[in-house]
């Protein structure tokens, strides 16, 4: 097989697994889809997509791991979630991918509530601690897609507009 194209499977196969990661905790979706384009654009020593490209694409990699970071918290801490109820969050969303779907979706709920509940013992406001958490998480694994599409789009456009 020749090198060009087992780097664009490489690079493909990176993509797929990153935009999977996008939504599985586990997996390190970001860095991933970043890590196949840059591969990508190394099958043919970045004639198509050059510095210029990658440094985009690098930079709304950046914007989507501060978004990773900040999304859930900014929910949380609008309604003044303890440090209990953020790590329940996270743990939430990890255990929660045993159950499919289901599990990812109120894992999170359940693990921001479990925690809220262990640190203040006020079942409404655990509930609403719970919900601007989960709230929080939704809206930056969207942005995360998005901003993931975005640098698929920019890899596509300096590819497809690249004079070579």
């Amino acid at each position: 097989m020749d090198t060009t194209i087992g780097l664009y499977l490489v690079g493909s196969a990176l993509v797929l697994v990153g935009l999977a990661g996008l939504v599985l905790p586990v997996l390190p979706g970001i860095l991933l889809v970043f890590a196949g384009l840059v591969v990508g654009a190394w099958a043919d020593d970045f004639a198509k997509v050059g510095p210029w490209g990658i440094t985009i694409i690098g930079l709304l990699a950046a914007v989507a791991f501060a978004v990773d970071f900040l999304a859930s918290l900014v929910g949380a801490k609008r309604v003044g979630a303890s440090g209990l109820a953020l790590f329940g969050a996270g743990l939430g969303a990890l255990v929660g991918l045993l159950f499919g779907v289901p599990g990812l979706i109120l894992g999170p709920f359940i693990g921001a509530v479990g925690g809220e509940l262990i640190a203040r013992r006020d079942l409404v406001r655990a509930g609403k601690v719970g919900l601007a958490t989960w709230i929080g998480m939704v809206l930056g694994a969207v942005t995360k897609v998005i901003l993931a599409f975005m640098m698929i789009a920019t890899f596509a456009a300096f590819y497809l507009l690249s004079g070579g």
